[in-house]
């Protein structure tokens, strides 16, 4: 009897992780995450027990429950829990209800609750929860179950593909052994039951669209000659996962020493890199790869794959409802896009709100579709606003941009001097960049470059930072940028031969970054319906000569004669994710008698009037604003006011009206002759205040002046029109403006 219970006590040990053993009395069990997914570490709580899978019902469910949840499952805890079935119901037995946790139990097992199957709940209150993205250091997956590989997750540490010696200079890496890190060490897989689809899912985690073949002869000579560390299990993967944690586990492997997987190798995988990532001397990805018009697109985001989902319909950009938006769909998107799998789907307008019509509702793909596109979704289905648009964020490359650029000095890791790995006297040494001709949109691409989002500020002086006295040569200088280059070496230099009479110093350039950004768009409708000519007499327009609001004429003009006005209205909406706060300080701000307020930006809108090939025809004007809330959305509080040198800006979801019967709110066309010209309204010009899309800052519509009357039509926004049709529109797709 003796020997009988020292047997089980044995078997026990070896059958149970240390997280479970704790007690002998407890059952023994194994976790997961299922359902309707937006992010791989979250879910409904499946629970293994007794031969077969259940679901854990929401009743007392708390925030230490769900940390006992995300540990034994490998992650470092929780962020939150949901109850009321949000991933979808479940199937099978409610096995847990009442589950009261302290937070310190090594398993949902030692919990608290009304004991296995006993529960009078439904599946509609099937609990779920957030897990941190973070995984536990030396997390060692044990499948406590002998019968429960059906339906079991990978659980493993990191994924990593091991690239040859003669590739590991190779930047990205995209074809190399396959290893997973579990229980700290980095192991093998058997190639004995891999396939096609296995290899798919580890590109998309990797940052690339999808796999292809490779030569395996060098890889057999080397991993003969290897010492091998096989992990002891295999992987079952559909090809429509976005992670490797979604895969179901396969069978064992027999560990037999050197004899394990004598029938195979170690799994080797190669992938495709999407057009971005493509070698510069690989043409032939680039031409794989080159759409002449894409079909989806994204706005708004700080990093490059990820941003708001837009569709091309009838020629016209939308946007995509949130309504069953999932990562198996975000997948499709960020593939598509050539970029690997999604990290995440994001609902809300949680990459600001778009605008134009919402194209696609209620969006289901297989996750195999080449498009979006491709994907079903309900035409029928009305009602989704510009607050429920869908965004992504996908899985990129490994470049290592990060590596050749640093921030020092700074109070925070999100501003500092900006420091670059530059070549000196033939050796990399990190140096300064010359601050002249530095702005917002240098900024953009160095906070980009580092992960942290969107530029905030430019600095052309940082003698407040103290940053590295070995680095305060200057080393880059005549840098100028696009906005949407990836690193900063993109931009035009001057390359080796530095130019930078102000020298480094206090004039090396800065930045502060931020991970929000407003989104200014004008109301395209509103200058439609709102454009009218008025004959003014110049005596009534003193004030606003003065203010240089008339074209040059009117300096020679008879105070008595008359100026013609092109008066519309301007209503320009935040639709970021942050407040749109002037940069200049409320003591630089400059008093206008004309409108009898402060203005905070000196030139914050171009109006100009042009002919068809883009040439202006009407003196352009420079507008001036005092920045505030005119009116909001529903539930959200008004914040800026001009009155009383109140604070100036736009909060997101408010807008802000400067009507057409207001002083400077025109272009003066009294020299125009009769014709068809173009009306063109440009926001923030000089890209004076970081925003998260500047395509949408220029608006323009086709006019028509017989001499008497003005016929404004076809107002469109930037960006809102497929290429073909804005070709009618010099500049409308790229807001290329002349100074730049």
């Amino acid at each position: 009897m003796l020997l009988l219970a020292v047997f089980c006590c044995l078997l026990y040990t070896l059958l149970v992780p240390s997280s479970a053993q704790s007690d002998s009395n407890q059952p023994v069990i194994q976790l997961r995450l299922a359902g309707e997914k937006k992010k791989h570490y979250e879910g409904r709580v499946e629970v293994f027990y007794n031969g077969e899978w259940g679901t854990v019902c929401d009743d007392d469910f708390s925030i230490y429950a769900a940390q006992v949840v995300c540990r034994e499952l490998g992650f470092t805890g929780a962020e939150s829990w949901l109850p009321s079935a949000k991933y979808g119901k479940g199937e099978g037995r409610i096995w847990l209800d009442n589950v009261h946790c302290t937070g310190s139990e090594k398993s949902l097992a030692h919990c608290e609750s009304n004991g296995f199957g006993v529960s009078d709940c439904k599946h509609s209150e099937d609990v779920g929860v957030v897990c941190s993205s973070k995984r536990i250091p030396g997390f060692k997956f044990i499948r406590n179950q002998a019968n429960s590989q059906e339906g079991l997750t990978v659980q493993v540490e990191e994924v990593r593909i091991r690239a040859t010696y003669s590739h590991r200079k190779r930047i990205p890496i995209t074809e190399g052994f396959l290893e997973v890190k579990d229980g700290g060490k980095w192991r093998q897989i058997c190639n004995e039951d891999w396939n096609q689809m296995n290899s798919r899912v580890i590109c998309g985690m990797q940052g690339f669209p999808g796999e292809k073949r490779f030569n395996t002869r060098p890889y057999k000579l080397l991993a003969s000659r290897r010492k091998k560390n096989y992990w002891g299990f295999s992987i079952n993967c559909t090809g429509n996962e976005a992670d490797l944690s979604d895969c179901k586990l396969g069978r064992e492997i027999e560990k037999k020493g050197n004899s394990t997987c004598g029938k195979g190798m170690p799994v080797v995988v190669s992938c495709v890199p999407g057009r971005v990532f493509a070698p510069s001397v690989s043409i032939g990805f680039r031409k794989a790869y080159r759409v002449e018009q894409p079909l989806v697109r994204l706005r708004g985001g700080a990093m490059i794959g990820e941003g708001r989902v837009e569709v091309l319909k009838n020629g016209e950009w939308g946007t995509v409802c949130d309504d069953n938006w999932n990562i198996r769909t975000a997948t499709v998107v960020c593939r598509e896009l050539g970029f690997g799998s999604a990290k995440e789907a994001l609902t809300g307008a949680r990459m600001g709100q778009g605008i134009g019509p919402v194209h696609m509702n209620e969006v289901e793909c297989y996750g195999f579709e080449k498009s979006l596109t491709e994907c079903y979704f309900n035409p029928n289905s009305l009602g989704c606003s510009h607050e429920e648009d869908a965004a992504v964020k996908c899985n990129v490359p490994a470049m290592g941009f990060h590596n050749r650029l640093r921030l020092s000095g700074g109070r925070n890791p999100y501003e500092g001097r900006v420091e670059v790995l530059g070549e000196r006297n033939g050796s990399l040494v990190w140096g300064t960049v010359c601050s002249d001709s530095w702005g917002t949109m240098e900024a953009m691409v160095v906070c980009r470059q580092l992960g942290l989002g969107f530029a905030s500020n430019a600095f052309q002086e940082t003698w407040y930072w103290q940053g590295d006295s070995s680095a305060d040569a200057v080393v880059m200088s005549g840098v100028r940028c696009s906005g949407t280059e990836l690193t900063l070496e993109q931009c035009l230099h001057h390359g080796k031969h530095v130019v930078c009479p102000k020298g480094g110093g206090r004039f090396a350039a800065g930045v502060s970054c931020t991970m929000t950004a407003p989104d200014l768009v004008l109301n395209a409708q509103v200058v439609e319906q709102t454009t009218y000519l008025e004959d003014r007499p110049m005596y009534a327009l003193q004030c606003a000569h003065e203010e240089r609001c008339l074209s040059g004429s009117a300096d020679k003009a008879d105070p008595s004669s008359y100026r013609r006005l092109l008066r519309f209205s301007s209503q320009i909406h935040n639709n970021g994710q942050s407040d749109f706060r002037p940069r200049a300080s409320p003591q630089s701000w400059v008093w206008h008698d004309c409108h009898r307020h402060y203005h905070s930006m000196e030139v914050f809108t171009h109006y100009d009037l042009m002919s068809l090939n883009g040439t202006k025809v009407a003196e352009g004007h420079k507008a001036s604003f005092c920045l505030e809330d005119t009116y909001c959305d529903e539930g959200i509080q008004k914040r800026y006011e001009c009155a009383n040198f109140g604070a100036q800006g736009i909060t997101v979801g408010c807008w802000d009206t400067y009507r057409h019967d207001i002083d400077c709110q025109w272009i003066d066309i009294t020299d125009v002759k009769p014709g068809d010209y173009i009306l063109q309204v440009v926001i923030n010009p000089n890209y004076e205040v970081a925003e998260s899309d500047y395509t949408n800052n220029i608006m323009k519509c086709r006019s028509r002046y017989d001499g008497h009357r003005m016929w404004t039509y076809n107002c469109r926004t930037g960006g809102t029109l497929s290429s073909e049709t804005e070709e009618t529109f010099p500049g409308l797709l790229t807001n290329q403006l002349s100074h730049r």
